[in-house]
């Protein structure tokens, strides 16, 4: 099967109340999140649309190639909230990039969350990625990430 085959999305399900962890890849794997001014674009969209009630954001990790999002379902569907979120912040980076290529690879990757015990492993896993691919020694070091708990 083809990675872009439409078989893959297959069984996903998107529920309110249901929590997520996602990675969204740079297209082609290009560092252009290691730039500050596109990292924070990445992070306030991530907290804007959490104030908006349209998703309860628990962590988010911006790497230099990717991002991993922890978060809850409060009123739309994943795709649609995937989609505007990949949409608004392509927009910006290129406007404050000034570049025209692609952003965002096309889809994410998305996995479900049973229960409180896997949202905080997931939430851990995301914190401790710039600690794994060398970065920094502790997470705390990395400046573009944002958790809804004190850690």
């Amino acid at each position: 099967m083809s990675p872009t085959s439409c078989q893959l999305r297959r069984g996903r399900y998107s529920g309110t109340g249901h929590a997520y962890l996602l990675t969204v890849c740079c297209h082609q794997r290009h560092p252009l999140l290691q730039r500050e001014c596109a990292a924070g674009i990445v992070l306030d969209s991530a907290q804007w649309l959490d104030q908006k009630g349209r998703m309860e954001s628990l962590a988010v990790v911006v790497m230099p190639d990717h991002v991993h999002l922890v978060m809850r379902l409060t009123t739309e569907p994943l795709a649609t909230l995937m989609r505007s979120m990949k949409s608004f912040t392509a927009h910006e980076i290129k406007r404050a990039l000034v570049r025209n290529e692609p952003v965002w690879q096309r889809g994410y990757h998305d996995r479900g969350l049973r229960d409180e015990k896997g949202i905080r492993a997931a939430v851990d896993y995301c914190l401790q990625n710039p600690v794994r691919a060398g970065l920094v020694d502790d997470f705390h070091q990395h400046p573009h990430w944002w958790c809804r708990w004190e850690v």
